[in-house]
């Protein structure tokens, strides 16, 4: 058997055997939103918190996420009607037929789901499946179970490091955080002044910092390497055909011409171009008039372009509301779990909890080994909470606290955040979950590769938050 051989099998029972163990002992993600309320609850008792304070305070949290909410929903919903696209459609076509084989085509559906997550997650997730069934349609004996993880790519490595990174965005939005986690990151000089007028982090201290870029470019180049070394070909290729998924079903959207004069107006362009015009202006006014632009780019202008480009694309509203009527089902976890972790923030930051860990947080860490600290904290949490922006309300708190204690870089203690939340999306299968439906396969199927980037990918990027922190200084 040739060392080639060996190293496939081997991946493969990985896979399979660990795959096995997360099915069976794993509960659903909205499980550890009730756990971890439970957890959150005792803990307010063990502080000496009264029964009705507890019940106060978590009842008072419950919806103060519904904003943010309802701004990760569009993301999602966002980026799945721009990739859905009918001009989208005929891109991924055409790139489709670039690669010359089945390691190009693995390399190109995995650059690609990077480069558009940077963009947008939600986008970047639904363009690289879309871009996976083109490219197993037109690349002979290409690997369909590397093609369908490749797609995962992006979510599990650059996104929190775009447009669409949950904790960065909140930092720099206001309205998306309580005011009690406000007056943490905002802090205090020695005269008793805000240190960050407001607890306002703009994109200009995380996301569009120079060592956040070259991140993101060291990320894209290892994983593309990555992938190119570890796609399987000849005999241990599975084709889509082999593993039962049918390619050549086509995508009906069920919009057809006018039958009443009452759905003459769901037709006209005209309609959808009023928006879409409205919609560009807005854009560009506001990052002409920003003091800065990368302080403009909040969540709610980040979705406007993405609802823009929808009305765009879909060009009448009668096919804009169909690709939102296939696009809402994927946000339902969203929406059920987000008001219970605006609950476990209020208990974490009325009980204090918050302050407790960040003294403990400051004694086992130093200035320099905080970032990876937090790396790899939050890429524990993310593997029972996955998801991005409740997570960073329940660790803000506490994360933003013991990053003012030890005098570190506050916007690139939120990247470090983003960075290690990523990561966590490589190894547990919740946002796998809208994809591997369109592509007609198990998370088992795929998990295999997305754990083989997390082994490589995890202690690179501990290495790049620590060294690139290094070079930053407190507080922004």
């Amino acid at each position: 058997m040739t060392l080639e051989s060996l190293r496939q099998n081997a991946l493969n029972r990985l896979a399979v055997r660990m795959t096995a163990l997360a099915e069976r002992w794993l509960p659903d993600a909205f499980v550890f939103a009730l756990v971890g309320t439970i957890t959150v609850v005792l803990a307010a008792f063990a502080t000496g918190m009264q029964p009705d304070a507890v019940a106060t305070s978590w009842g008072s949290g419950l919806w103060s996420l519904i904003p943010f909410t309802l701004q990760m929903a569009m993301i999602v919903i966002g980026g799945t009607v721009v990739a859905t696209a009918p001009p989208l459609a005929r891109l991924i076509e055409r790139l489709a037929r670039l690669p010359r084989s089945p390691r190009q085509a693995t390399v190109l559906c995995a650059v690609a789901s990077m480069v558009t997550s940077w963009f947008n997650w939600g986008f970047g997730l639904i363009f690289a499946a879309v871009l996976a069934r083109a490219l197993a349609r037109q690349v002979k004996d290409v690997d369909y179970r590397t093609l369908a993880a490749t797609t995962l790519l992006g979510l599990g490595t650059v996104w929190a490091q775009g447009l669409s990174g949950s904790a960065a965005l909140q930092m720099a939005t206001p309205g998306l955080l309580p005011p009690a986690i406000r007056a943490i990151a905002a802090g205090q000089n020695a005269q008793g002044a805000e240190l960050l007028p407001g607890g306002l982090i703009g994109l200009q201290h995380t996301i569009f910092l120079w060592q956040s870029f070259a991140a993101v470019a060291i990320e894209i180049v290892v994983v593309a390497l990555l992938i190119a070394a570890i796609t399987p070909v000849g005999a241990h290729a599975r084709t889509a055909a082999a593993l039962g998924v049918d390619l050549t079903e086509p995508i009906d959207d069920g919009i057809g011409p006018p039958r009443h004069p009452g759905e003459w107006l769901e037709h006209q362009v005209w309609l959808s171009a009023v928006v879409v015009v409205l919609g560009a202006a807005y854009i560009a006014v506001t990052l002409v008039n920003a003091e800065h632009m990368a302080a403009a780019i909040t969540l709610n202008l980040v979705n406007l372009a993405l609802l823009t480009l929808g009305f765009a694309l879909h060009r009448t509203p009668a096919r804009l509301a169909r690709a939102f009527a296939h696009a809402t089902p994927s946000v339902w976890g969203l929406l059920l779990q987000f008001p219970l972790y605006g609950g476990i923030a209020a208990l974490i930051v009325d009980t204090k909890l918050n302050e407790r860990i960040a003294d403990l947080l400051t004694r086992i860490a130093t200035p320099t080994t905080f970032p990876p600290l937090v790396a790899a904290y939050s890429a524990l949490l993310g593997m029972f909470v996955p998801s991005g922006g409740s997570k960073w309300v329940i660790e803000a708190p506490y994360v933003l606290a013991a990053a003012h204690r030890l005098h570190v870089h506050l916007g690139w203690t939120v990247a470090v955040y983003d960075l290690g939340e990523a990561l966590a999306n490589l190894v547990q299968p919740f946002w796998m979950l809208p994809v591997l439906g369109m592509l007609g396969l198990k998370a088992r199927d795929v998990m295999g590769v997305t754990w083989t980037v997390f082994l490589v990918m995890a202690p690179i990027v501990l290495g790049l938050v620590t060294v690139f922190g290094m070079t930053l200084r407190w507080p922004v």
